[in-house]
């Protein structure tokens, strides 16, 4: 673009975004709030370009009505959005992860691989957020179904098996022993790894798969 040009391409591309803000709180004043949540995801994506604007799922604040400790896992909330893929972990119980900083905000995954693709890049997708900030981190046992949390760095992980995650591709159910992954990786394949075996090539060979790739 010649250099002339470009005040002149800012401009218009300001002017378009200017427009998108004020008709899209134009649309939250006159639907409401709630109707506008519901209609958020499509909107956005239609009035916010790939190529300016980085959407970001946001974490969830401690709830000190709870009773649970800051650390502690804690049911998925129905609203929340993985920061990864932006899926709801809400809507697959039996995968879902989460992790907690130490402020007690907490994300919540759509699976084990989204957890791992997250630890890699933190600042991709909490830009502010420390990785020193992480207070804990939880899987789902794959063997005892929803609200079975194990913490992350100590469950076993399957790879290469025939189960299938939210997304419709090969993932990583966790078990809570060694043993229990073995009897896992014998019923439904695959190779049973450690917290610290679940590397860089490991999360690259899954998350090219059924739409994880990384934002």
């Amino acid at each position: 673009m010649p250099a002339h040009d470009a005040p002149t391409a800012l401009a218009s591309r300001r002017t378009w975004l200017t427009a998108a803000f004020v008709g899209t709180a134009g649309a939250v004043g006159a639907l409401g709030w709630r109707q506008w949540q519901a209609l958020a995801p499509a909107t956005s994506a239609a009035i916010l370009p790939g190529d300016d604007v980085c959407l970001v799922a946001p974490a969830t604040p401690y709830d000190v009505a709870s009773g649970l400790p800051l650390a502690a896992a804690r049911p998925v909330p129905a609203s929340a959005r993985c920061p990864v893929c932006g899926m709801f972990p809400g809507r697959a119980l039996d995968w879902a992860a989460q992790l907690i900083f130490e402020s007690g905000d907490a994300h919540f995954f759509d699976s084990p691989l989204s957890l791992f693709m997250y630890l890699q890049h933190p600042e991709r997708y909490s830009p502010g957020r420390a990785p020193q900030a992480v207070a804990a981190q939880y899987v789902t046992d794959a063997s005892a179904g929803p609200g079975a949390w194990l913490d992350a760095r100590s469950a076993w992980y399957v790879h290469g098996s025939s189960a299938r995650g939210p997304m419709r591709a090969g993932n990583l159910p966790a078990l809570a022993t060694r043993a229990a992954a073995q009897a896992f990786a014998q019923r439904r394949g695959g190779r049973v790894l450690a917290y610290g075996e679940v590397d860089r090539p490991v999360i690259a060979s899954l998350a090219g798969s059924g739409g994880h790739g990384a934002h």
